[in-house]
């Protein structure tokens, strides 16, 4: 299990947020770090510790320059999300952006819009697309939820879903969105499916609060799931784990 970095961009800062928060207007925003370094100071950590297969995710509108001068610092080091389409994915792509990220592009009306997705892999080729299939459950199920996590779609995460959208990418990310940002623990039933039915690399994020979390979470998924880490960081304000234990954790 790799740990994979993040870079979290809202109104252009650094910023670790409660994901079940997010919405178009910001009322009831829960913002649990605001940093006050740049996007370049987190690039150039985690390119000298070498972590690779992080993610930079723009949530909203503001964070495009936020981004390219990440990417400036770590070209071809970390993947990028939030608002990718098949007009802009090739720009991500030639500026650095190891993969791009979707989701909200391929939904419509809770539901799969086919065409795009394979208009989206044939741009950009099934092992530069990563999609986001971040979820929240209802009933005891987890559906699909896109535009900023706000819209349930009829999209459940089973072993067909996992698989159908598994040949038009190369990985999975998924945000247990009911625990993002909480450092509440993680949505170990969740973790557990996905490591059982993914036939491709899942990045899971959501909850984790400290090693005890991290292990478990490496246990659940019998290593077969990588994991992103946010509020819990210490270079994110956090106090449950240092970035220093989750680089070393990455190098065990």
């Amino acid at each position: 299990m790799k740990f994979r970095p993040c870079i979290d961009l809202h109104d252009g800062r650094v910023k670790q947020i409660v994901g079940s928060t997010l919405n178009d207007d910001n009322q009831g925003l829960q913002v649990n770090f605001s940093s006050q370094h740049p996007p370049s100071f987190y690039a150039a950590l985690y390119k000298k510790d070498n972590l690779t297969g992080g993610h930079i995710i723009k949530l909203g509108p503001g964070c495009d320059k936020a981004a390219l001068e990440a990417l400036r610092v770590y070209p071809g080091g970390m993947q990028i999300g939030g608002g990718i389409n098949a007009a802009n994915a090739p720009f991500w792509l030639e500026h650095g952006a190891d993969a791009v990220i979707v989701t909200s592009y391929v939904f419509k009306d809770g539901r799969v819009l086919a065409d795009r997705l394979a208009e989206l892999t044939g741009i950009v080729g099934r092992e530069k697309l990563v999609i986001d299939l971040s979820c929240r459950k209802r009933g005891n199920d987890y559906f699909v939820v896109t535009d900023r996590w706000q819209k349930f779609t009829e999209v459940t995460i089973n072993r067909q879903t996992l698989e159908y959208f598994s040949t038009f990418c190369a990985e999975f990310l998924v945000h247990a969105v009911d625990v993002e940002g909480k450092c509440g623990g993680i949505a170990a039933d969740l973790a557990a499916d996905l490591a059982a039915w993914s036939p491709i690399p899942v990045t899971y994020a959501g909850g984790v609060h400290n090693m005890a979390d991290l292990q478990r979470l490496a246990d659940i998924g019998h290593n077969r799931l990588d994991v992103t880490i946010g509020s819990a960081l210490d270079i994110f304000g956090g106090s449950g784990i240092t970035y220093k234990e989750a680089v070393a954790f990455n190098n065990h």
